[in-house]
């Protein structure tokens, strides 16, 4: 897919919003998962937001990609995941 397929201007930093259960390895998982498609992806562009009951965290990652498959294959991965419940 070319890149004129999308409005957004490649190279990037992309938000990408992650909800899951709350656990303490779910930030740990997330930044694995997206690192597999951007290796020098840097944890500390992660802000995190637990909902108001606690059962359910937020995390808003700020990732640098490149193309549009690359923002792809990072959204595949993170939705197939089972500790992911949404992808945005």
């Amino acid at each position: 897919m070319a890149d004129q397929d999308t409005l957004i201007e490649f190279p990037c930093d992309f938000p990408i919003k992650v909800m899951g259960e709350t656990h303490d390895t779910f930030s740990d998982t997330v930044v694995e998962v997206i690192r597999v498609h951007v290796p020098e992806f840097d944890a500390t562009r992660v802000e995190m937001r637990a909902s108001s009951g606690g059962r359910y965290i937020s995390l808003t990652c700020y990732v640098y990609v490149t193309s549009k498959p690359q923002l792809d294959d990072i959204y595949r991965a993170l939705t197939s995941h089972p500790s992911v419940k949404v992808v945005l």
